[in-house]
């Protein structure tokens, strides 16, 4: 599923095309909403917050409505020039169709959610997310009181849990977890949860904002080094050269998903609730951020052996 930074930085590719275009077709191919006429409407702003797309619109008559949408699993943007249009192998597709007044075409593909709604009652659509480190109100207070609500929780299922800091998934989820070197299943009231809150935002800010730096969390792009657990089972920590493990998801429990972590690097809690690693990390990896940088001082790189490299 796209993460929080997946969705600010498809808006932002969105808003120069489509805010301040008045739409001259527009279609919602959806049951509840088939009939609703937005012909007339200006697209006024779009704004994110977590994993959810808020498109600003004003009818002709001068009410402000919102078309509230999620991409989940399944969902895309795209938009065509004009005089262009959608291949038809994916018109059937379509959930979401806006013909602009300078005759371009934004087309909402597989959205598994698409409503309307008065943009004054947002809230009954997103009113139950936590703090967007991605939004102009973030608040960390508050992020860290929700998460600290449940010391009990293992730190993962509580990050993934949009109720307390939104925009995050499982990567970022994974990736942070190495970061702060702890197990994903180290109980919440173990850790320091504002110092996991302040490297949340901070992680989030630099892939969204940052060129060439998206979802990159090592510091290096190059293939199959992009990331220290996620999606890299059996292969050679990056730091240890301990094989990372996984674990995978309980279809139906989102308090399971499928998780990767270095036993060695990541000390607590296994899913078995048995200890791993050592009784501590040595120290929180959350230094290398930035896009082309090496690894923290102090930490001397490994040979490149048959093990390591990418592809093995």
């Amino acid at each position: 599923m796209p993460e929080g930074d997946s969705i600010y930085r498809l808006v932002r590719r969105l808003a120069p095309a489509l805010v301040g275009r008045r739409l001259v077709r527009a279609e919602l191919r959806v049951p509840a909403l088939a009939t609703l006429d937005l012909v007339g409407s200006t697209i006024t702003g779009i704004d994110t917050h977590g994993k959810h797309q808020l498109t600003r619109l004003m009818t002709e008559g001068g009410e402000a409505l919102t078309l509230h949408t999620h991409l989940k699993m399944s969902g895309s943007w795209t938009v065509v020039g004009a005089g262009k249009r959608l291949p038809g192998r994916l018109m059937d597709q379509v959930r979401v169709l806006l013909e602009l007044d300078d005759g371009a075409t934004a087309y909402g593909l597989d959205l598994p959610v698409v409503e309307v709604l008065p943009t004054a009652q947002e809230a009954d659509a997103i009113g139950h997310l936590g703090p967007d480190p991605l939004r102009a109100d973030w608040d960390a207070g508050e992020a860290v009181r929700r998460l600290e609500a449940q010391p009990d929780r293992p730190v993962a299922a509580a990050l993934l849990d949009q109720r307390n800091l939104a925009g995050l998934g499982n990567l970022w989820v994974n990736e942070l977890c190495f970061l702060r070197g702890t197990s994903p299943w180290t109980p919440v009231g173990e850790l320091d949860v504002s110092a996991l809150v302040a490297l949340a935002r901070r992680c989030l800010r630099h892939s969204a904002y940052v060129a060439n730096a998206y979802q990159v969390t090592t510091g290096d792009s190059r293939d199959g080094r992009q990331h220290w657990v996620s999606g890299r089972a059996g292969q050679a920590c990056l730091r240890c050269g301990t094989p990372v493990r996984v674990v995978e998801e309980v279809p139906g429990d989102a308090e399971r998903r499928r998780t990767w972590w270095c036993p060695h690097c990541q000390p607590g809690p296994g899913p078995e609730a048995t200890r791993t690693g050592p009784d501590a990390a040595a120290q929180a990896w959350d230094r290398p951020l930035a896009a082309g940088r090496g690894r923290p001082s102090g930490v001397a790189p490994r040979s490149r052996t048959a093990r390591s490299r990418p592809g093995r």
